[in-house]
């Protein structure tokens, strides 16, 4: 594949990179780096326009309302209309956590200001909890707030593993398309789903970061980068020992994890029989979603 280059755009990597997202970005480089795959990064900050006819892959990772804030003003009047035109020729994208939700069409924090999104994506999110979004009394207050652990997604025939950590809900337009179906963690809004996916444009709760755990995702992303440029291409399969060990111990953590919760909420019955019902339901739901296998 010698010969062949990509250009990737990586969107505030200052602010928007709360849960490593930068490995995102290293892991790109580095599966092209071994397949002999040119890539020119550029990064853009504040005050930074996007020109769609440069740029075949753009990637936002993730922040809290704070960072979110920062960066959403910019992102909707300066690179909005760029990033939605490159998309919409082709580009792929990666928006992870914070800018997933600031990927769609608008934020709602528990009270303040809406946080106006770019709207590439048919989505929106309401969040519920603190004003900031980032403060809370005590520990348990936001853990009850918050949807946070392992997820695991199915996505076209495979696994997709990694952390979620957000509060609210995002929500899917009637047309739009979810990434992949959630078999353990909570996902966009604990309906199943996880995810939007829009051609080569992907957004996702996915966090730790998420690619160098799911090979098979960063490569949908280059794969949909390089036909941006050369139409069709074949990537050359990597050696990915590592990254599959990796990611089969997050499907035993997420495993286990989903096994300490059911064991918790079972305690939680016997112990305080009046919530019986309510418990129960949650534990009936629990045991309906499809069991994780890899």
């Amino acid at each position: 594949m010698t010969g062949m280059s990509l250009r990737l755009g990586c969107l505030y990597p200052e602010i928007m990179s709360t849960y490593g997202d930068r490995g995102n970005v290293e892991t790109v480089l580095r599966r092209c780096e071994w397949r002999g795959i040119r890539v020119a990064v550029t990064e853009l900050r504040l005050g930074d326009r996007v020109r769609p006819e440069e740029l075949d892959l753009i990637m936002i990772g993730g922040g809290g309302e704070s960072q979110q804030r920062l960066v959403a003003s910019d992102l909707w009047k300066v690179k909005g209309a760029g990033i939605r035109d490159a998309v919409a020729q082709g580009a792929a994208a990666l928006a992870v956590g914070g800018g997933y939700e600031l990927f769609g069409r608008f934020c709602q924090a528990g009270e303040g200001a809406e946080l106006r999104g770019v709207g590439v994506f048919d989505s929106w999110t309401i969040r519920k909890g603190a004003a900031s979004g980032d403060q809370y009394r005590t520990l348990e207050d936001e853990r009850a707030d918050r949807a946070i652990g392992e997820l695991v997604v199915r996505w076209e025939g495979t696994l997709l593993v990694g952390f979620e950590n957000h509060s609210g809900g995002t929500y899917l337009g009637a047309t739009a398309r979810p990434l992949g179906q959630v078999l353990a963690g909570h996902g966009n809004n604990g309906d199943g789903t996880e995810g939007i996916i829009l051609g080569g444009a992907i957004g996702t709760n996915l966090r730790g970061p998420c690619l160098p755990k799911n090979p098979a995702l960063a490569d949908y992303l280059i794969g949909a980068a390089l036909r941006r440029r050369l139409g069709e291409t074949v990537l050359t399969p990597l050696e990915d020992g590592l990254e599959q060990a990796a990611h089969a111990v997050a499907v035993q953590r997420a495993r286990s994890a989903r096994r300490a919760e059911r064991a918790r909420l079972a305690r939680t019955v016997l112990r305080y029989p009046g919530r019986g019902s309510r418990m129960s339901t949650t534990l009936r739901r629990g045991h309906s979603r499809p069991s994780v296998r890899r």
